[in-house]
């Protein structure tokens, strides 16, 4: 499926068929159930318009899909963030906090929560492509545009920032 071009309407929907549940599964860990229906079907729309582009001989298709939903996740959040901010200035009570945060803040009555929150965005991004999306480091480097070797680093050192947390976690229980 990912060497041949995906120009027509049918072959991309075998693509969405195949892709859209892993997909889904990664945004829903990043943003949450309500975020990721709307975000991996973005995800699928951005890429149809972008077929085109699509080069099979620099990229693995799987790779490419996570990559936009990566981007994706990521306006999502910066939107957020400048709703919130415009909300705040105005004194106005936020009803509800994001996805991200309840999902902070029910983790965080042990320390993970405060962990991942100290991880810069680029070691977050590679770690659950890794953990949620099931990628490889090339699948992961795919993605991001950036290189194995950089995958690699910044998976090492989120791993070295949430180590001593889940040990500490596992000697709690």
């Amino acid at each position: 499926m990912t060497a041949a071009p995906v120009t027509g309407v049918e072959p991309f929907t075998e693509v969405h068929d195949r892709y859209f549940a892993d997909i889904y599964r990664y945004v829903a860990g990043r943003l949450g159930a309500q975020a990721a229906e709307d975000i991996a079907a973005e995800t699928f729309l951005v890429a149809f318009d972008r077929r085109k582009a699509f080069d099979a001989g620099r990229g693995d298709l799987r790779a490419w899909l996570f990559g936009i939903a990566t981007n994706l996740v990521s306006r999502h959040r910066r939107k957020e963030a400048r709703h919130y901010r415009a909300l705040s200035r105005l004194d106005v009570p936020v009803a509800a906090e994001s996805h991200e945060n309840r999902v902070v803040s029910a983790i965080a009555a042990g320390q993970l929560g405060k962990a991942l929150s100290r991880l810069s965005a680029g070691e977050r991004d590679v770690l659950l492509l890794v953990a949620l999306g099931e990628l490889g480091y090339a699948e992961v480097a795919e993605a991001l545009g950036i290189s194995p070797g950089t995958v690699g680093s910044r998976l090492t050192r989120a791993r070295k920032k949430l180590t001593p947390v889940l040990a500490q976690e596992a000697s709690d229980e």
